[in-house]
């Protein structure tokens, strides 16, 4: 997760990779997310002063000192444990696409976590920095996927603590995600969701669930169609996320094994075969995307592991 150097001042730098994530994963609603081979990476030294330079994606954003998550966040958790604040120069490469169901903001949080953890010397274990991240976030999926690699299933626990189960799945898991043009706040996204819910749906959810996690740990490609089947959020946040049912359209064609909202959306994620030509289901997609009138950014990537230096 991180690397670091040290001098007899105490800590002098910090590295660290931290990946996208794509959570709820159809039927797993706000318990489970997997963690994508997109990094935010950040090395952070010592300074008089704050001062950030960005590259790469959301280049304006990565770099605007004003309400800063990465910087706010360090800052907050030094206070709160009354250690000094100490100023620091950080150098960002952004890989996430912000505000469109990735991740982004669970990664920022983590960060400034992390960089509080290190620089302030407070030694907390990775239980107390899912924990911490999880209470601002109040998304333990996202953040335990972000900081443990894999895919993760995760709950809070009261106010306290967060419970992480994190597994490796079984065999190779390409990944094509759909981002749009377009953010979607979360707020948003949230409001569109209903109070209730039968018994069917509920039940549904709770079948395809566990079925998903069983074709994970199994290496089992052929139940994703059905496992990913999800009737709590997407089908209400679809008319927000209009890639999702055009790309759902394909499903079982062009070596496409199933298709969630990744988060809150309004990004997409798609799981293909690792039989089949990436490349090729790439241009489908595009093909299909470009025949409704949308458009999106498609990216190829895969499940990755906890994120190293």
């Amino acid at each position: 997760m991180v690397k670091n150097k040290k001098v007899s001042s105490g800590p002098a730098s910090l590295h660290l990779a931290l990946p996208a994530t794509s959570a709820n994963l159809g039927p797993a609603f706000d318990a489970a997310a997997l963690a994508m081979n997109l990094h935010i990476t950040i090395d952070a030294r010592r300074a008089n002063s704050f001062s950030i330079t960005a590259t790469g994606r959301d280049q304006e954003i990565c770099q605007a000192m004003e309400n800063h998550l990465i910087l706010g966040t360090y800052r907050e958790i030094l206070e709160s444990a009354d250690e000094k604040v100490i100023p620091l120069s950080l150098r960002i490469k952004n890989e996430i696409p912000i505000g469109r169901g990735c991740g982004s903001s669970a990664a920022a949080r983590l960060a400034g976590i992390a960089l509080a953890n290190h620089f302030g010397r407070l030694r907390w274990t990775d239980a107390q920095i899912i924990a911490e991240a999880s209470r601002r976030e109040q998304h333990p999926d996202n953040v335990s996927a972000c900081w443990m690699g894999g895919l993760t299933v995760a709950r809070m626990s009261g106010e306290a603590d967060a419970e992480v189960v994190c597994i490796r799945p079984k065999g190779k898991w390409p990944l094509l995600l759909a981002v749009p043009e377009q953010t979607l706040r979360t707020e948003e996204a949230r409001r569109v969701l209903p109070s209730q819910y039968s018994r069917a749906d509920c039940v549904l959810n709770i079948q395809n669930s566990m079925l998903l996690l069983a074709a994970f740990m199994q290496g089992r490609y052929d139940l994703l169609s059905s496992a990913l089947e999800d009737r709590i959020h997407q089908p209400y946040r679809a008319p927000l996320c209009p890639l999702l049912p055009s790309i759902h359209e394909l499903t079982g064609k062009q070596g496409i094994l199933g298709v969630a909202l990744s988060g809150a959306g309004p990004s997409v994620i798609a799981f293909l075969d690792p039989r089949a030509d990436a490349n090729k289901a790439r241009k489908s997609v595009a093909t299909h995307l470009a025949r409704s009138g949308l458009r999106a950014e498609l990216l190829l990537t895969s499940i990755t592991g906890r994120a190293r230096g």
